[in-house]
Parts: structure tokens; sequence; C-alpha cells
């Protein structure tokens, strides 16, 4: 299995899709994506790898096994006031323990904008 199938696979198991539902997504057939994550298919083209990575949200870089982050500039991505935690961070954590980490990051980035006022050093 190529290490581009692996990673697809592995995400695509994550977000608990079915081959046919993440096809859909890519706008490819089923067939192509089994062969892709199987290694039977040698080469993915770059437009799809790079389609994949915006369905995941994650970079071209870790799907091609350059880099172990997914996540862009090695740093987690915000849209807005939304954070987006890499799911890999998040994983085997409820629901309630995933608000708990956002909370505490905002308590961080609070921290650091104020300069670390008041704390012990």
């Amino acid at each position: 299995m190529s290490i581009v199938g692996q990673r697809i696979r592995y995400l695509r198991e994550k977000h608990k899709w079915s081959q046919i539902q993440l096809a859909e997504k890519l706008g490819i057939h089923n067939t192509v994506l089994s062969r892709i994550e199987s290694g039977e298919k040698k080469s993915v083209d770059n437009h799809l790898i790079s389609k994949a990575a915006d369905v995941f949200s994650v970079t071209t870089d870790f799907l091609l096994g350059k880099t172990e982050n997914p996540t862009r500039n090695g740093t987690s991505q915000t849209t807005g006031s939304d954070e987006h935690i890499s799911f890999f961070d998040l994983e085997g954590l409820s629901e309630t323990e995933i608000d708990e980490v956002k909370k505490h990051i905002e308590y961080l980035r609070w921290k650091a904008l104020h300069g670390n006022k008041g704390t012990n050093k």
C-alpha cells in the first residue's frame, strides 16, 4: 500500500466515511478509491491529492508522507473564532474533554495576549 493510500484510508476511516461517500466527495468512482487505498493504483494525480487534502483539511505534504503533522504551517487551522484542532490530537476524547481542551487553548491565548502578567515564574 502506498503512503498516499494509507493516509487516505486512515482519514476516511477516522471520518467514518465509506469508500462510496469519500469517492463522491472527491468526484471519482469508488473502484478508483479502492485501488488507491490498496496500493494497486501506483500514481495518484496531483489534483486528486489536492482535493483529498481539502476534503480532510490536511496538507498535501501529510498525504504524501513528507510530514507527520497534518495541519498547515505546523499550527492548528482557524476559521474566524472556530478552532480546528487536529483530530489526531483529540482521538479517544469525549465531547466534554474536547471542550475542555478548547477552553484551555483559549486561556493560553488570553495569557499570551496579556503578557503572562501575574503568573509565578
